[in-house]
Parts: C-alpha cells; sequence; structure tokens
C-alpha cells in the first residue's frame, strides 16, 4: 500500500470497519434496549393496494441483488473459470440479471415512495428514520445502477479485479485501499452510500430482515378443536332455560 493518502485511509479502511462495529454493536443495543420495537412498522392498515404490488417487487429485486453481491463481491474470477463459466458468460449472466433484479427493485421502491407521500395516513405514520432510510436506499441503488451501466455494461472495468478484491481482503483484515481509490467514480459512490446504509441499519425499521420467524420451524402444533354441541348443556352457565 505504497503512496496511500490519509483521505483514502480514511475513506476505504477506517471508515469501513467502524461502519461494521456500528452495526454488529448497533444491532446487540436495539435487542436489548428495544426489542419490542424489532420491527418494519408495517402501515398495510393504513393502504394495503399500492403496498400489495410494492413490497413484493421491492423485495425480490432486493434479494436477487443480494445474491448478485454475494457472487460478484465474495466468489473469485479463478473460481467461476474452474466451473467452466467463461467471462463473457459471467458478464453476460450479471448485466441481465443484475438488471432485472435492480428494475424489479428501483420500480417496487418507487412504488413505495409514492405511496408513502401521497397517502396522508401513511405518511403521517413516516418517521426521520424512515425518510433516512429511504434516501439511502435509493442513493445505494442509483449508484449501483449507474455503476453498472457505465463502468461495466458501456465502460471496461472489471469489478472482481478491483472492488471484489479489496472486499475480500476486508474480512481477512488486509484492505488495499488503492483497489477503492482507482475504482470509476460510481463504483466508489455506490460503496460509500452502501456502507452508510449500514451504520444506520440498527436504528430503522430494517432490522426486521434479522426477525424471521424461525421458531416457527419447531415450536408445537397448535391443536383447535371445535365444541360439540352435545356436552355444551352440561357445563355450567349453559343450561336451558325453560318457561
Amino acid at each position: 500500500m505504497n503512496d496511500v493518502t490519509t483521505l483514502q485511509l480514511l475513506l476505504w479502511v477506517v471508515y469501513p470497519y467502524m461502519v461494521l462495529a456500528v452495526f454488529v454493536l448497533g444491532h446487540v443495543w436495539r435487542f436489548k434496549a428495544d426489542r419490542f420495537g424489532w420491527t418494519s412498522r408495517s402501515s398495510q392498515i393504513y393502504e394495503s393496494r399500492l403496498l400489495s404490488i410494492g413490497s413484493p417487487m421491492f423485495h425480490y429485486g432486493i434479494i436477487g441483488i443480494f445474491v448478485g453481491h454475494v457472487v460478484g463481491l465474495g466468489i473469485p474470477k479463478s473460481w467461476t473459470r474452474f466451473f467452466g463459466i467463461s467471462d463473457h458468460m459471467y458478464h453476460l449472466m450479471a448485466v441481465t440479471i443484475g438488471l432485472a433484479a435492480a428494475a424489479a427493485c428501483v420500480g417496487g421502491l418507487l412504488i413505495l415512495i409514492y405511496r408513502r407521500r401521497t397517502n396522508t395516513r401513511v405518511f403521517g405514520a413516516t418517521t426521520t428514520g424512515d425518510k433516512l432510510m429511504y434516501l439511502l436506499l435509493a442513493l445505494a441503488i442509483a449508484f449501483g445502477v449507474l455503476a453498472t451501466l457505465v463502468h461495466t455494461t458501456f465502460g471496461a472495468y472489471d469489478y472482481r479485479e478491483g472492488v471484489s478484491i479489496w472486499f475480500r481482503n476486508f474480512w481477512t483484515l488486509r484492505p488495499d485501499p488503492t483497489l477503492m481509490s482507482q475504482a470509476p467514480i460510481f463504483f466508489q459512490l455506490h460503496v460509500l452510500s452502501a456502507l452508510t446504509l449500514f451504520a444506520t441499519w440498527p436504528f430503522t425499521r430494517l432490522v426486521h430482515v434479522f426477525a424471521a420467524p424461525v421458531g416457527y420451524l419447531t415450536r408445537p402444533y397448535i391443536v383447535y378443536r371445535s365444541k360439540d354441541p352435545r356436552k355444551e348443556a352440561e357445563r355450567r352457565g349453559w343450561e336451558k332455560v325453560k318457561f
């Protein structure tokens, strides 16, 4: 890491590890201090038509984006080549599937923002944290789409030789800030906006991502029994009254 500036160290080494610490400790604090607030704060009771359209689009899109990031950032290029996936095939799959997932995610997010802004009751239930969350989500997604279109689809930058290596080295405590400082501007903005989103994550409704009802898999069955009308007369207080 020769000729690394102070700004590069702050942006691509110090800040990411600070975000990781806030993300982990923030969730621990939130769980202990606000366990009853660990929820998505659903506003379905106020409006359901647009929610039933926008929410599935957004969630299916974001799941596709998440899977794409896991593959693109976590799996080295040599591994995909080993399994017979050429660079051209990988690039084609990443662009087509990635942009389809991004389109669903952006479309769903726009519907949810429109719903929240135009419905008086939904907007009245919107907190400052909700507004910040939507802003950071929109920025991270927008910069990600721009990075894919400008620098990958119509450009020559291969993020698997820069951003992905920085990401994997981050988890082994050997991040090279020059890899990110040499990345195109939209990739840098995408990473910075995503990091900021993760820093605020524990203090917003996004904590519901870690509230999967896994307990339902192991809890006992609930047995429902119907009443026997022949036995109801035998219960105290249910005797028939004769006139």
